[in-house]
């Protein structure tokens, strides 16, 4: 569609508005003004009013009908590739949830409990030290202004740290915003737009504009000023972002992030900021881990599960394991006055 044909786009929605019988009401304002004020009816001879006004309507009957032929595939195509990625999401979901609640509790081997145990024995330690013991940096008195000793310097970034944070909005249920024209929300993966078109009409795709590329998004309603038109702080993948109306009133628009690993602080860059520091992240998973990582944490979780039972721990059942063998190895020995620990 050419620029030529749009220039009224805004003057014939404002008047669409104003007519709340619909088209019909419009039609019929329009026909009144040509009676009126005109000589559409008398001027062209017998029957030429109406042979024109057919001629119109055919050929623009034609194109309609074809555009709405290719929307309906295009929205019907967005929908499904929409429930696609929702269904394979919710599939890899219940594989990994089915997969963690299958797996066993791996018990780990003497070196890795030895490494373990040297851990925590070390942050133990760590924690338990004074913080006057711990000797400052040495050097000038700028170096020492500059460094701090650790506490100091802890305090300082704290500082620094609220002084960034307490501009920036606090992260809605869905890790997004709410803002005065759209509420947005976010996972690692996607992101969801949610926009009001603040219409008196039920809006189909062709009242609106949407565009999206790799690092902007522009959308509104036609012949109005757009809605949001900015800069993405990131990249988004095009084929996989769709949008579609709902109840011809609002706007819902995903896009699907190309790094998985981020939350993002805004929509756009011409946007509020969240605190990406006070999202709450989704539950990890365990199979999510590395191999080590993932040993340590299961010998955790068993450990703290035997404890609430009153069970021995994985270091208990071991020890009392080789006692167990100890005594099987030598029946002659007289255990009875012993003391196990």
């Amino acid at each position: 569609m050419s620029k030529n044909e749009e220039k009224f786009d805004g003057m014939l929605l404002a008047m669409a508005q104003q007519h709340e019988g619909g088209v019909k009401e419009l039609l019929d304002t329009i026909f009144n003004f040509l009676a009126r004020k005109t000589d559409f009816y008398t001027g062209g001879g017998k029957g030429a009013a109406e042979k024109l006004v057919m001629g119109t309507f055919k050929k623009h009957e034609a194109t309609a009908l074809a555009n709405a032929a290719s929307e309906k595939a295009e929205r019907e195509e967005q929908e499904k590739r929409r429930k696609e990625r929702l269904e394979k999401k919710k599939k890899e979901e219940k594989a990994e949830e089915e997969k963690f609640n299958s797996e066993k509790i791996v018990e780990l081997t003497d070196e890795q409990a030895t490494k373990l145990q040297e851990e925590i024995d070390h942050k133990k330690s760590v924690k338990e030290t004074p913080q006057s013991a711990v000797p400052g940096p040495s050097g000038d008195n700028a170096d020492n202004q500059k460094e701090g000793v650790d506490g100091e310097e802890e305090v300082v970034d704290d500082e620094e740290e609220d002084e960034k944070e307490k501009d920036k909005l606090r992260p809605n249920s869905g890790n997004g915003a709410d803002l005065p024209n759209y509420r947005w929300t976010q996972t690692l993966q996607d992101l969801e737009i949610k926009v009001p078109l603040k219409v008196s009409f039920s809006a189909r795709p062709r009242d609106v504009t949407v565009n999206i590329t790799k690092k902007h998004l522009t959308c509104g309603i036609k012949g109005q000023p757009p809605i949001i038109d900015g800069d993405f702080p990131h990249e988004v993948k095009i084929e996989e972002s769709t949008w579609v109306i709902e109840d011809g009133k609002l706007l819902l628009i995903n896009l699907e992030k190309v790094n998985k690993m981020q939350w993002w602080a805004h929509v756009v860059t011409s946007d509020p900021e969240i605190s990406t520091k006070k999202v709450n992240p989704e539950p990890s998973k365990l199979s999510d881990l590395d191999g080590e990582t993932r040993g340590l944490v299961e010998k955790m979780m068993y450990d703290q599960r035997q404890k609430e039972l009153g069970l021995p721990t994985s270091d208990e059942q071991k020890k009392q394991d080789v006692i167990k063998k100890f005594m099987e190895q030598h029946p002659e020995m007289d255990f009875s006055k012993c003391k196990f620990n």
